[in-house]
């Protein structure tokens, strides 16, 4: 393992960063002292330019280089946390009620933080860092939203990079792969709506909690029967909602969740089965069904030269051993990926030894990961920009090739 030459008060000061920041959360589009801080950090630190406001509640700061160059790499973290009640034990655990930092966005904000400061002082590189702390990444389409208001029309990137924590793990390992990563996302909304009544005369009703029963597991067989079973794919129920006391039979349900994919075709053909069965459902129970299946995160694809360049800067820090430039691709869904649609990059995880599975109210980050995380952003950047900059210098040199 190769780290930087963090001295211990700067190791001291990422630490202290992410214990703030873990018992600061907030909500997407809600990130209003985390992005204050953001800011305040940047501009204390030196950063040339420090924009805010985009998106609501995102930061964006443009670092130079000592050397002049017309290359620009984009860095981005995310910094919201989720609807969660934290039990994780820590000193630093949440102060906001039923908000906790279970998916590490406070780690990764921390980790470009550190890398922020870094750059900014020793700026041995020749170009432009563009850094992006965006919000709203929990399935509001933060990324979208800044994509929206200009992002890439303001701060122009050439490459553009994210990471994620991946708990579970070993402390100093790391994973990425070329194309196809992570899967797209679509969230659904059933509602059904029927007659309600009294429970005691369900002859005389039409029982929407019956047929949102009877919905929930014709659902499961969408993609057992309806999907090529070499094409990946999930369906999920996750929430299932109607009425309220012991004896009504009430008017209205509500069933909600999730489908993944990688193959948008899969996703159109999961839809119209989804459709089919509702439709059957509603028939079979003389209830009434409203759908909507909204495709939220594309999947997310790696650009393969980028992705090897990510995996060098990793094994610059970790040792080549450590990294594993053919990862799986995962079920799980990021918004970087509207990003990536956007410019070339690549997403990477970074593993390391918590205990629980994201998003969990247990969820506990190593800060072990931290400087980790900062060594292999600087090393990116910098490494990208050189290599950058000796292209150039061999095109206006041929004697150098």
């Amino acid at each position: 393992m190769s780290l930087l030459p963090f001295s211990p008060d700067f190791i001291a000061e990422l630490q202290a960063l992410w214990e703030d920041l873990h018992a600061h959360p907030e909500l997407g589009f809600a990130e209003t002292r985390t992005a204050t801080l953001v800011a305040e950090r940047l501009r204390a630190w030196g950063v040339d330019e420090v924009h805010t406001g985009l998106a609501g509640t995102g930061v964006v700061g443009i670092l130079r280089g000592k050397t002049s160059g017309t290359r620009r790499i984009g860095l981005r973290a995310d910094m919201d946390a989720l609807p969660i009640l934290e039990d994780s034990g820590l000193a630093c655990a949440s102060k906001n009620a039923s908000v906790m930092h279970a998916c590490g966005h406070d780690g990764h904000t921390t980790m470009l933080l550190g890398a922020a400061r870094h750059l900014a002082a020793n700026r041995q590189f020749a170009g432009e860092v563009v850094l992006i702390f965006q919000p709203a990444e929990e399935g509001l389409g933060g990324a979208r939203r800044m994509l929206e208001e200009g992002l890439f029309k303001r701060f122009p990137c050439d490459e553009i990079y994210g990471m994620h924590n991946l708990p579970q793990a070993v402390t100093g390992r790391a994973s990425i792969r070329p194309g196809p990563m992570m899967a797209g996302a679509a969230f659904f909304d059933i509602h059904l709506k029927g007659r309600g009544g009294h429970a005691a005369r369900p002859h005389s009703a039409t029982d929407v909690l019956v047929a949102a029963a009877d919905l929930v597991g014709r659902l499961q067989t969408v993609v057992s029967r309806a999907v090529n079973p070499l094409e990946p794919c999930v369906l999920s129920c996750t929430r299932l909602e109607a009425g309220n006391t012991y004896n009504v039979l009430p008017e209205k349900a509500h069933v909600a969740g999730t489908v993944r994919y990688f193959n948008r075709e899969v996703l159109e053909r999961v839809r119209c089965r989804m459709e089919q069965i509702c439709r059957g459902i509603a028939e079979s129970h003389q209830v009434e069904f409203t759908l909507d299946l909204r495709d939220t995160f594309r999947p997310l694809e790696n650009t393969p030269a980028f992705a090897e360049a990510f995996a060098a800067a990793a094994a610059a820090v970790l040792g080549d051993d450590a990294v594993d430039r053919d990862g799986p691709m995962s079920m799980g869904s990021e918004d970087f990926a509207d990003m990536l649609a956007e410019v070339p990059g690549a997403f990477l995880y970074l593993h390391h030894s918590g205990p629980e599975t994201l998003h969990s109210p247990k969820f506990r980050l190593d800060p072990a990961v931290l400087p980790l995380g900062v060594a292999i952003l600087v090393r990116l950047a910098e490494q990208r920009l050189e290599q950058f900059r000796q292209k150039c210098e061999a095109v206006l040199r041929p004697e150098l090739l």
